[in-house]
């Protein structure tokens, strides 16, 4: 174990550190003149841009972005909005027309029913409006803490740690902590990473997971924090 892990991570040099190697990708794609062109940012956060952060986008693409591809979820996303702007354009559509919108999103016909189901409670019970406080949101079917995490950072700008498959993975292979689940990895950085940095991790670590930390043969050797990494669990790596 090296001398930063016995102290704690060195949370200033990390996201110093991949706030660099994001602004880099981002230059390199501004850069790029294939015509392919390189996300540079998650899929919900590139919606949350595109509709000026509006509480219903950011729901609408944070629900249909669950197992589902960033390319898949950017337009699934557009195409359902622009028919159904607000819940209750949408809660006048039929659940086949919904799903026609979203394919091929995963599970596309489980989240058009919860989509719907959804627009109708907010009709019903907050006046059209997205809720902003983490207990109204875990009560909207389709919602867990990871969700309602995304919503609270994305659309009302609050404080929260969103937690999905890449920020748990990294955290624990780094050995910031030791967890079992998304949930619990999401209660202990609520302890440990400094407030600041709550909105940004999920922004950041989501691209690193997906382009160089990847769930099997990272690219330890181009990595930016190898420096802080302890390698749990890792048998193999580029």
């Amino acid at each position: 174990m090296n001398k930063s892990s016995r102290q704690g991570p060195d949370w200033n040099k990390i996201f110093s550190a991949l706030e660099r190697w994001r602004e880099d990708l981002s230059a390199d794609n501004s850069n790029n003149t294939s015509g392919s062109g390189i996300q540079t940012g998650p899929s919900v956060s590139t919606v949350a841009e595109n509709y000026r952060r509006e509480p219903w986008a950011v729901l609408v693409s944070t629900i249909i972005s669950l197992r589902t591809k960033d390319e898949v979820t950017i337009t699934s996303s557009r195409r359902l909005l622009q028919k159904a702007g607000t819940p209750e354009l949408l809660c006048a559509m039929k659940e086949a027309a919904i799903e026609k919108l979203i394919y091929p999103a995963g599970f596309y016909r489980n989240k058009a029913a919860s989509l719907k189901k959804i627009a109708g409670i907010l009709i019903e019970k907050h006046g059209g409006k997205v809720p902003s406080s983490m207990e109204e949101l875990l009560l909207l079917p389709g919602v867990g803490r990871k969700t309602a995490n995304l919503v609270l950072n994305e659309a009302f700008d609050i404080d929260a740690i969103c937690v999905d498959i890449h920020v748990h993975r990294i955290s624990n292979r780094y050995g910031w902590l030791a967890a079992k689940t998304p949930e619990e990895t999401e209660m202990i950085l609520r302890q440990i990473l400094p407030r600041k940095y709550w909105k940004r991790i999920n922004y950041l670590l989501v691209l690193y997971g997906q382009k160089l930390c990847r769930p099997v043969s990272p690219f330890c050797s181009i990595c930016v924090i190898c420096k802080y990494c302890q390698r749990n669990g890792v048998k193999k790596s580029r």
